[in-house]
């Protein structure tokens, strides 16, 4: 776990000055998501050494809300899918980490570009049928906002995916109540999720602790456990937005604000180094 928390103190480093460098993209979020997402890809998946867009034999994740592309660039990178100094090209002209990550660059890692909001559970879906009819016995995760669920296009993957019997995806709800605007229950109130999955055909998972890596291990192994029998899996990752720096917690402000020097300095001082800045 030791060297989880590690990941997880340098990945924060990664993703606040990435965003400060060009001051532009999304910080809450990334942060909020950092230590499933480290746990996910040391802990969690079982992934092959090489990077191949159809990922035989491995287990795939899909990221639904790419704005949190500099946690998961520097997830990426640190796991050894690109060199860790390409992350300094963050958000810049000609380079492969644009804001939302994309395909055609053939940045190694990423599968699907995700921009639009509410997509990524129909392609989580479909890259699952496919292992099924290849007798690929490997599982499909993905990850999604909470607020992103107030896209249409969510239930109807969500239905699909229940009457299909898709029993080997596992799709994790970023649950922080916070989006672009505001509180999700004051911009579009979500409503009993739990409920509302289970009435759809799908198992339920909670997370309570969502930033704490051993309640994500604990969690990810009972999701995993779950699958095979017939029904898709729903994890609540319940989250705080900006998390592991105070300035940034418990506030939609951190959505998509970069950090100004002088907070910059204060999100670095909160998170020292561990693995070496890039």
């Amino acid at each position: 776990m030791k060297k989880l928390q590690e990941l997880v103190q340098q990945t924060r480093r990664d993703i606040v000055r990435m965003v400060h460098k060009v001051n532009s993209g999304h910080p809450g979020g990334s942060l909020g998501c950092t230590e499933f997402m480290v746990t996910l890809y040391h802990k969690v998946m079982e992934l092959n050494d090489t990077f191949t867009m159809d990922g035989k034999g491995e287990d795939l994740f899909f990221l639904s809300n790419g704005h949190i592309s500099p946690l998961y660039y520097s997830v990426l990178a640190r796991k050894g899918y690109f060199p860790v100094s390409e992350l300094n090209t963050f958000r810049l002209l000609n380079s492969r980490l644009q804001g939302h990550p994309t395909t055609h660059d053939g940045l190694p890692g990423v599968r699907i570009a995700s921009g639009s909001l509410g997509q990524g559970m129909s392609v989580a879906i479909g890259a699952a049928l496919s292992k099924k009819l290849n007798g690929d016995k490997h599982l499909v995760y993905s990850l999604h906002g909470d607020g992103e669920l107030q896209e249409g296009q969510n239930w109807e993957a969500m239905m699909f995916a229940a009457g299909k019997k898709v029993d080997n995806l596992i799709c994790t709800v970023d649950y922080n109540g916070q989006q672009i605007d505001g509180a999700t229950k004051d911009v579009m109130p979500l409503g009993n999720l739990k409920k509302k999955f289970k009435a759809f055909g799908w198992e339920v998972v909670s997370i309570k602790e969502g930033n704490d890596i051993e309640a994500i291990v604990k969690g990810m192994r009972k999701a995993k456990g779950k699958t095979g029998q017939g029904k898709p899996i729903c994890v609540l990752l319940h989250t705080v937005m900006g998390h592991g720096v105070d300035f940034m917690m418990h506030t939609h402000a951190w959505h998509g604000k970069a950090p100004n020097n002088e907070q910059l300095a204060k999100a670095l001082e909160q998170n020292p180094v561990t693995l070496g800045d890039y």
